[in-house]
């Protein structure tokens, strides 16, 4: 256990000397990486820029959702220049014609919702799906920076109520609970949808 935290306390060491000379702009190059390539405590970083310096939290946030979109550009690239090929040789049968059903019906928020999902959820998989059915690029940012920024805005709001502990706790719900998680934030993207749609029949 104490060889872990070791481990743990180096890496995190690590980690901040090197966004230590980036200032603010750390968060960006953070989020771009972790989108790009491999998997990193984005959340934490995240959590620890807001806590630490309080009245920017949303410059911060705004900042992450713009490295994270700008950073599947090049997942995108990957699923573009494979194409569907690509996708089926990584997802079986049935979920590919399930994530292919709703690029097909709503392709914005068929990539939103899971940009708005933390980790464990498979997001690289949905940027993929996005390339690979030829979404327009503009749209891709787009619906990538709108899914982040409401993630990383709830983000913000919880750390700066409970601190940056609330990371672990979010993270160990989604870990456990994932399904049930899932299930309640697309009944509330429902209802929401469903809501808007009558605001603009009512208006229209």
């Amino acid at each position: 256990m104490q060889t872990l935290k070791h481990i743990f306390s180096r890496y995190t060491k690590w980690i901040w000397s090197w966004l230590g000379p980036l200032g603010p702009w750390g968060v960006f190059a953070f989020a771009a990486v972790d989108a790009s390539l491999m998997g990193l405590p984005l959340d934490a970083v995240v959590a620890s820029y807001v806590y630490n310096d309080r009245p920017r939290f949303l410059f911060y946030v705004l900042l992450a959702s713009a490295g994270s979109a700008v950073g599947s550009s090049v997942i995108y690239l990957i699923g573009y220049l494979g194409g569907e090929t690509l996708l089926r040789k990584r997802i079986p049968p049935a979920r590919y014609e399930k994530i292919h059903a709703s690029f097909d019906n709503h392709e914005f928020w068929a990539l939103m919702f899971p940009a708005m999902l933390p980790p464990p959820f498979p997001f690289k998989l949905f940027v993929l799906a996005a390339a690979g059915f030829e979404m327009r690029f503009t749209r891709f940012l787009a619906a990538i920076f709108a899914g982040r920024f409401v993630r990383f805005f709830v983000l913000a709001v919880l750390t700066l109520k409970f601190g940056p502990q609330i990371v672990q706790v979010v993270g160990d719900l989604f870990r456990h609970h994932l399904p049930w998680v899932m299930a309640v934030v697309a009944i509330g993207l429902m209802i929401w949808l469903k809501w808007l749609r009558r605001k603009r029949r009512a208006l229209s």
